[in-house]
C-alpha cells in the first residue's frame, strides 16, 4: 500500500499540532461539589491548640473546615458529587461514556474508587464506562481531568458526556499541620461546545520529591515536610508559569503577562499560600520584563531583585514582601474571586483548584457592592473571560492552562447554590472534632464493623457507607434526596424535546431519559454516528443557550 513518508514535527511550530479534525469547544458544561455538613472553625482550633489568635485564621488564611465522621469515606463522597451533578443537570446515566477519577485518599489498594461509583451506572445498564483512578497527591484530579479531555477530542469519543470526579478527604494527625485539612469532591462534566473551554496551550512541571507523601498503609496520616513542600510548589509554579509564558508567545505572536488573563485560580492548601503565589507569578513578570510600567513606577523599590536568580529567591522575605505588596490590587481582581470554597472548606487535595474554579463561576453571579445587580445579564458580561488554572500535587507534577469563556455559566452557580448550602453546615466544637478523628484512627483498615454516627448529621441525597464485612467489602446506602433542591432541565431529553419543538423548552427537574429510550432508525456507521450525535449535541447546546 502506498504510505507517505512522515517527516519529523516541528516542536516550534504552534501550527504544526493543529489540524481540521481537531474538536471545538472541548471543556466543561457543568461542575457540582459535595462538602460534608460537618464543619469547625479555625478561630476555635485557634484557641483549643492554644495557639495565638489569627494563627490559622490570618497566617493560614482560613476560616473554617469541613470534616467526615465513620459514615463518610472517598468512595460516598465521590458517588454523592457524581450522582447529585447528574440529578441536577437531567443527565441519564447511559449518556455517560467516559468516567474517571482524581483522588489520593485510598482505601484500597487494588480496587478503583471508580470501580465502586460504576453501581450508580450499572443500576440503568450502563457498563460501557472508560476511565479508573488518577493517583499523585493533589494533581490526580487535573489528571483525570486532561485524559477525559483528550477522549472526548479522539476518535474514540462515541458521542457521549464524560465526567470527572476528583475528591480527598485531608486530615492530619494532632499537631500544628492539624488544621490544613479538609474535604470535598468536585464532579464536572465534559463534552464539546461547552461554556467553559480549556485552552490549546498548556506546561508542566515534573520533579522527584518529598515533600509531602503516604508511605504508612495503616495510616491515613501523611508525612509532611511544611517548608520544602512550599518551595517545591512555587518551585513548580515558576516553571510551568515560564513554560506557558513561552508556549503563549510561540502561538499569539506576542508578548505574555498577568494582564493577558482575568482570574487566576491556584491550587489550595491553605490561602496564605495563595496569596504568595499570586506575589510569585507578578515577580515572575518582572524577571521576563522589567520595564514593564508597573515596574518601572517601582523601579527604586525593585532594582535589587533584577540581577537575583530566580530559584535562589524562594527564601528570600524582602523580595516576597515587595511582591506581595506590589500585587495586592491584582490579587484582589484577579485571584480573590476564586477563594470562598477553599478558605471555607480547607484543603481538599486534588478537588481544591476546582471547588477554587466553582467560587469564581459563584462570584460572577452573585450580586455584591462591586458586582452588577442580580437583575444584569451576567452571562453576556463574563463572555470571553479569560482564567489561568494552576495545578499542583506533591511528589511532584503541576500544570498550568487557560480557560476561556464561550457560554453562558449563570446555570452552573445556580446549580451549585453556594451560599445557601454552606449556610446549612452544623459547626462542632474542636473537643468534637478531635473525637472524630480518634475515631476514624481506630476503624481505619479495620474489617466486619458498621458506622456508629447518626445519618441525621448528613445532608439530603447524601451516599454514606453502610457496613464493613469480615472480608473488608464495603456497602453504601443514600439519605432521602430533598424535594426542594435546585435542578436545570440540560440533558439529552431535554435537547431532542428542543430540537423537536424547534425552541427552548422550560427548565423542569422531570426524571433523567436515556438516548436509548428514543425512536431510532438503522443505526449508521461508527464515524458517522459520532458526528450526527455531535452535531445534535451541538444544536441542542446552542437552543439551550438562548
Amino acid at each position: 500500500t502506498d504510505c507517505p513518508l512522515l517527516a519529523m514535527v516541528d516542536r516550534n511550530d504552534p501550527d504544526a499540532f493543529l489540524t481540521n479534525e481537531s474538536a471545538k469547544a472541548v471543556g466543561i458544561h457543568g461542575i457540582e461539589v459535595y462538602f460534608p455538613r460537618n464543619a469547625v472553625k479555625q478561630s476555635d482550633l485557634e484557641k483549643y491548640m492554644n495557639v495565638g489568635e489569627g494563627k490559622f485564621t490570618i497566617g493560614l488564611g482560613q476560616s473554617n473546615m469541613a470534616f467526615c465522621n465513620d459514615l463518610e469515606d472517598i468512595n460516598s463522597v465521590c458517588m454523592t458529587a457524581v450522582m447529585n451533578l447528574m440529578e441536577k443537570y437531567n443527565i441519564a446515566p447511559t449518556d455517560v461514556g467516559r468516567l474517571e477519577v482524581g483522588t489520593e485518599t485510598i482505601i484500597d489498594k487494588s480496587k478503583s474508587v471508580k470501580s465502586t461509583i460504576s453501581q450508580l451506572f450499572n443500576a440503568h445498564g450502563n457498563f460501557d464506562l472508560e476511565g479508573v483512578d488518577n493517583i499523585n497527591a493533589c494533581y490526580g484530579g487535573t489528571a483525570a481531568l486532561l485524559n477525559t479531555m483528550a477522549w472526548v477530542e479522539s476518535s474514540a469519543w462515541d458521542g457521549r458526556y464524560a465526567i470527572v470526579v476528583c475528591g480527598d478527604i485531608a486530615v492530619y494527625e494532632e499537631g500544628p499541620a492539624r488544621p490544613t485539612g479538609g474535604c470535598a469532591a468536585v464532579a464536572m462534566l465534559i463534552g464539546r461546545d461547552a461554556p467553559l473551554v480549556l485552552g490549546t496551550v498548556r506546561a508542566s512541571h515534573f520533579e522527584d520529591a518529598y515533600d509531602f507523601y503516604k508511605p504508612r498503609l495503616d495510616s491515613e496520616y501523611p508525612t509532611v515536610f511544611g517548608q520544602e513542600s512550599n518551595v517545591c510548589y512555587l518551585r513548580a509554579l515558576d516553571g510551568c508559569y515560564r513554560r506557558f509564558a513561552e508556549k503563549w508567545e510561540m502561538q499569539n505572536k506576542g508578548e505574555w503577562n498577568l494582564q493577558k488573563v482575568d482570574h487566576v485560580v491556584l491550587h489550595s492548601p491553605y490561602n496564605k499560600l495563595v496569596k504568595k503565589s499570586g506575589a510569585r507569578m507578578l515577580y515572575n513578570d518582572f524577571h521576563r520584563d522589567n520595564n514593564m510600567p508597573l515596574f518601572k513606577k517601582h523601579a527604586d523599590m525593585l532594582s535589587k531583585f533584577k540581577a537575583l536568580l530566580p530559584e535562589n529567591t524562594y527564601d528570600d522575605r524582602e523580595l516576597e514582601k515587595a511582591f506581595t505588596q506590589l500585587a495586592r490590587p491584582m490579587y484582589a481582581d484577579k485571584v480573590q474571586p476564586s477563594v470562598k470554597l477553599p478558605m471555607e472548606l480547607g484543603n481538599s487535595y486534588t478537588a481544591s483548584m476546582y471547588t477554587g474554579l466553582l467560587s469564581l463561576i459563584h462570584a460572577w453571579h452573585t450580586p455584591n457592592k462591586d458586582a452588577p445587580a442580580r437583575g444584569s445579564d451576567t452571562d453576556t458580561i463574563t463572555q470571553g473571560k479569560k482564567v489561568l488554572m494552576f495545578s499542583y500535587g506533591s511528589g511532584l507534577a503541576a500544570t498550568m492552562y487557560m480557560i476561556s469563556v464561550q457560554g453562558p455559566t449563570s446555570y452552573i452557580a445556580k446549580a451549585a447554590n453556594l451560599e445557601e448550602r454552606l449556610m446549612e453546615r452544623v459547626f462542632h466544637t474542636p473537643e468534637e472534632f478531635s473525637a472524630v478523628l480518634k475515631d476514624r484512627e481506630t476503624k481505619y483498615g479495620k474489617f466486619d464493623w458498621s458506622p456508629t454516627s447518626d445519618q441525621k448529621e448528613l445532608f439530603p441525597g447524601t451516599y454514606y457507607l453502610a457496613s464493613v464485612d469480615e472480608h473488608g467489602r464495603r456497602k453504601y446506602a443514600r439519605t432521602p434526596v430533598s424535594p426542594f433542591r435546585t435542578t436545570i432541565n440540560y440533558g439529552s431529553a431535554a435537547m431532542h424535546a428542543r430540537m423537536a419543538r424547534g425552541s427552548a423548552a422550560r427548565p423542569s427537574s422531570q426524571s433523567m431519559h436515556s438516548f436509548a429510550a428514543l425512536p431510532r432508525g438503522p443505526r449508521p456507521s461508527s464515524s458517522a454516528s459520532v458526528l450526527v450525535l455531535g452535531r445534535a449535541m451541538r444544536i441542542g447546546l446552542g437552543m439551550l443557550r438562548r
